[in-house]
């Protein structure tokens, strides 16, 4: 009789502490756990996920060499330096995005009406690091939240060999200790030249093409965010048929890879 019962004693302890773990689990990720409870037949890809930092190995830190670390962004405003942007009104839309994309030099200070006045990551040219640099207390001293990707290649990016470009850079890390300045690395680049040879079919070298840096401003919005709103920049039909170009700003919003990779054909259309 003692075997029974102390065998009955384990079952109920058993189930007992499943019990309480299940409802533990449940309070401490009550979300996931809703999720999966009121809807089990929510796909796998479109379930929600513990947020985190995220690694982005194609974007090195000056000086220290190491990967981007940071947390992807839900909303993304991709704000080009176009003219079509002014008059357009769109700067609330744009600030109310999680994370605005800006390129190069293209100024908010007096368009915050049309373009917005926030800028969380500011895509750069190494061409333009002078220009940035000729107003540097407002690029890199008012706007310290500011992080800044560099792209280019050469000798003027080399880290090694101490390249001009990337010397003036590593000068602005030390006038303003915690900037945040990166740049794509070499794999990137080479990783950027094969999407453009896969988009259009042709081999950038061989062609004699130049990637702008809207075309390395989409390539990092396509890792860093989940849904992404373009303004500025032309439409898919904007090379197939140059009698109908929209005149003003709008809007693309782009949700899904085959979108994704159309924006990126229509940016490239034009360095063919």
């Amino acid at each position: 009789m003692k075997a029974p019962r102390r065998l009955l004693l384990i079952v109920l302890c058993s189930v007992g502490f499943s019990a309480v773990y299940i409802l533990l689990c449940c309070w401490a990720c009550l979300p996931f756990c809703s999720a999966f409870c009121l809807d089990p037949h929510l796909s796998i890809k479109s379930r929600p996920t513990v947020p985190g930092p995220l690694h982005f190995s194609g974007y090195s830190s000056v000086p220290d060499g190491k990967p981007l670390v940071r947390e992807p962004c839900r909303s993304c405003a991709v704000v080009s330096s176009s003219g079509q942007m002014l008059g357009s009104g769109l700067g609330a839309e744009i600030d109310s995005a999680e994370c605005v994309l800006r390129m190069n030099q293209a100024p908010t200070m007096g368009f915050e009406a049309d373009v917005g006045q926030r800028s969380t990551l500011r895509v750069i040219s190494h061409t333009s690091v002078p220009l940035l640099l000729r107003n540097y207390s407002h690029y890199f001293q008012q706007a310290r939240d500011t992080l800044y990707v560099v792209w280019g290649q050469g000798k003027h990016m080399d880290r090694a060999l101490g390249g001009r470009t990337y010397r003036a850079l590593l000068q602005l890390t030390r006038m303003y200790p915690g900037l945040q300045v990166y740049t794509f690395t070499e794999r990137m680049m080479a990783y950027c030249d094969q999407v453009f040879q896969d988009e259009t079919g042709k081999n950038r070298r061989q062609s004699g093409s130049f990637l702008s840096t809207g075309w390395f401003t989409m390539i990092l919005a396509l890792e860093l965010c989940e849904e992404i709103v373009v303004y500025g920049m032309v439409s898919d039909s904007y090379c197939r048929w140059p009698w109908a170009r929209p005149p003003s700003a709008g809007a693309t919003i782009l949700s899904g890879q085959r979108e994704q990779m159309t924006a990126l054909s229509s940016e490239a259309c034009g360095k063919v």
